[in-house]
């Protein structure tokens, strides 16, 4: 399953919607980005949703905050504060993980919640969690997974999921996601035990731990579909996901690989968010 195949079908609709919508109202989308600190991996995915913004021709304004002496989190929620009070602003992500000592939940609070494109502010994570009717804006690695399966016709309807992982950014997303889509859900973690005789069961088994090769062979069921959510680095500078792809994809019937599966698609689904909370706000 490519990832970036599934991302150009996104960004050709948004294009499409958007040029109608735009002769109409002459108001760009507008995403803005807080990034605390200088880590390099926030860098490289801040370049991307960057990139992504041009390339539709919606505004992307960075708000980095890369002094850290004296920085505290209230300094932070005011420049969130500063955004939200602004009109012409759609969107506001805080580019994670944050630097030693602020606390996410606290700083994620601080966004309009119909400005959190990323999905993660407690009164979109509550509507998700109602079902699938209360939905407003979707975690954006649950909905890249959703496109994905959309995109290659898996119907995950009556379907055995098991999702390895429970993270509030991936797994209990997209566990939530499938649940309100009536696919029957195991969510395992690092205290699960035997994890072998879950994997085995999945129709769909989806992983989102970042770790490398986690899910072997031996792990699935040949015919299943493999969603690939985990990320890490090796030592050799090359990346990995969770699973063992060049083994495990002798018996699955579809799977994403890493990097190039639903990596892709976060920041397509962000771009997706970003062009609804755009589309309600001029509604």
């Amino acid at each position: 399953m490519d990832g970036l195949t599934v991302a150009n079908s996104i960004y050709a609709e948004i294009k499409k919607q958007y040029a109608k919508l735009f002769k109409q109202v002459k108001v760009k989308p507008k995403l803005v980005i807080v990034l605390v600190g200088n880590d390099e991996s926030s860098l490289i995915y801040v370049k991307q949703k960057i990139y992504a913004c041009k390339m539709l021709g919606f505004e992307c304004v960075l708000s980095h905050l890369n002094n850290l002496n004296g920085l505290n989190s209230e300094d932070i929620k005011n420049t969130i504060h500063k955004y939200n009070q602004d009109e012409s602003v759609h969107g506001i992500i805080v580019q994670m993980p944050l630097p030693t000592g602020f606390r996410h939940e606290e700083i994620l609070m601080s966004i309009d919640p119909k400005k959190d494109v990323d999905g993660l502010h407690p009164v979109n994570y509550g509507l998700l969690s109602l079902g699938k009717s209360f939905e407003n804006i979707l975690p954006c690695t649950a909905l890249g997974v959703l496109k994905l399966l959309e995109y290659y016709k898996i119907n995950c309807n009556g379907k055995n999921v098991v999702v390895v992982g429970s993270g509030i950014v991936a797994g209990k997303a997209v566990s939530l996601a499938l649940s309100n889509r009536k696919s029957t859900v195991t969510i395992c973690n690092s205290k699960t035990k035997n994890l072998k005789n879950y994997t085995l069961k999945a129709d769909i088994l989806i992983s989102a731990t970042g770790k490398s090769k986690l899910i072997k062979t031996n792990m699935v069921k040949k015919g299943v579909v493999v969603i690939d959510i985990g990320i890490s680095r090796l030592k050799n500078g090359k990346l990995s996901g969770d699973v063992d792809f060049k083994r495990v994809i002798e018996k699955v019937k579809l799977i994403s690989p890493v990097p190039g599966g639903v990596g892709k698609l976060t920041v397509a689904s962000l771009m997706f968010n970003l062009f609804e909370a755009y589309k309600k706000s001029i509604s």
